[in-house]
């Protein structure tokens, strides 16, 4: 009786390495793939047990693994194509910000005695919006009644006085913000005033560098001028 040397119609072990293992190289990593299942294919095909031979069924679903993985291998290499153009595009973008004064959020102001800009996000409006300005010490030194004021970003300018009429030392101060509707409270967000110096771009992650020596994301902007 003449031997039969048999084997497992199932994918071998080195069958599913060689179709799931990664390279650097999208493209080479694919092509080589596909070779070696095919080799590997035929391989088995060559020496199944001619009484249990595979079915076109099993043919069948590996030809389907190897056409899962090539698509998987193209998709992941046009997606970091489209990913670092995307980054590239944001990158310019960003850059066109320099030299710009921007509106983010924190409660400094800064004055050189004749004031400063700052401002305020008011989500859903206010009837009342009230800003208190504060020296080092904590203690109120302007307080700013601005009445009823539509929602949005609300670029704003301190004149530098005190309440008592006498202008405010050179310096950086601090500012509270608070808003009502209908007498109950209401959100409202305190922003900074800064000049965009220059972008970084980490790990994708694109960030403006400010004149108050803060780094804040493009998103964070609440207002370009």
């Amino acid at each position: 009786m003449t031997t039969v040397q048999s084997t497992s119609n199932n994918p071998t072990q080195v069958l599913l390495d060689s179709v799931n293992g990664t390279k650097n190289n999208a493209k080479a990593n694919a092509d080589g793939t596909q070779d070696r299942f095919l080799k590997l294919l035929v391989t088995q095909m060559k020496n199944q047990d001619p009484l249990n031979p595979m079915d076109n069924a099993q043919v069948t679903s590996q030809m389907a693994q190897l056409s899962t993985v090539s698509g998987i291998d193209k998709l992941n290499a046009t997606m970091e194509s489209l990913i670092g153009s995307v980054q590239s595009s944001q990158s310019y973008q960003a850059s066109s910000m320099i030299g710009h004064d921007v509106l983010v959020a924190g409660n400094e102001v800064s004055t050189n005695g004749t004031g400063g800009y700052f401002g305020v996000d008011l989500p859903v409006g206010a009837d009342k919006l009230t800003v208190t300005i504060k020296n080092t010490a904590g203690e109120t030194i302007r307080t700013l009644l601005l009445g009823a004021q539509e929602s949005g970003s609300l670029p704003l300018n301190w004149d530098g006085y005190a309440d008592d009429g006498s202008i405010a030392p050179t310096g950086s101060y601090k500012f509270d913000v608070a808003a009502t509707i209908s007498g109950q409270p209401a959100t409202a967000e305190a922003l900074s005033y800064a000049k965009v110096m220059s972008i970084s771009n980490s790990s994708g992650v694109i960030k403006l560098n400010l004149s108050n020596l803060s780094s804040v994301s493009t998103t964070d902007v609440k207002e370009i001028f």
